[in-house]
């Protein structure tokens, strides 16, 4: 490339060469949680029949499980807690009635949909 500098009055024609710079790149791209129970996601598991299980309303990771096998439970009690993008929502019983099973465990990263628990 060919410049014109002027120095002190003085007119210089100068060659100057221009090196090109590679294009910035994207760095390495982390996805993940900073929750504290290092979520990984699972494929969602069967969805339960609306008569025998409590399925989850969104995507979290589970944080606190309040009934276990063979609790009665009333309506509205919570059973347990999801954490999905740092709130935490309370999973209450819809009705009166028995847990049968606890199909998900503390830490447990679940997908909208899955099953949490079942009913007797």
């Amino acid at each position: 490339m060919k410049l014109k500098v002027t120095v002190n009055g003085i007119a210089y024609d100068v060659n100057v060469e221009v090196e090109e710079e590679p294009a910035p790149t994207l760095g390495a791209i982390m996805i993940g949680s900073t929750s504290a129970y290092g979520v990984t996601p699972t494929a969602a598991k069967a969805t339960a029949d609306a008569r025998n299980g409590l399925t989850a309303p969104l995507a979290g990771t589970v944080v606190k499980i309040m009934v276990s096998e063979g609790d009665a439970v009333k309506a509205g009690q919570t059973l347990m807690l999801l954490e999905a993008m740092k709130m935490e929502t309370e999973i209450t019983a819809p009705a009166d009635g028995t847990v049968s099973a606890v199909d998900v465990a503390v830490g447990e990263a679940v997908q909208g949909g899955q099953v949490l628990l079942e009913w007797a």
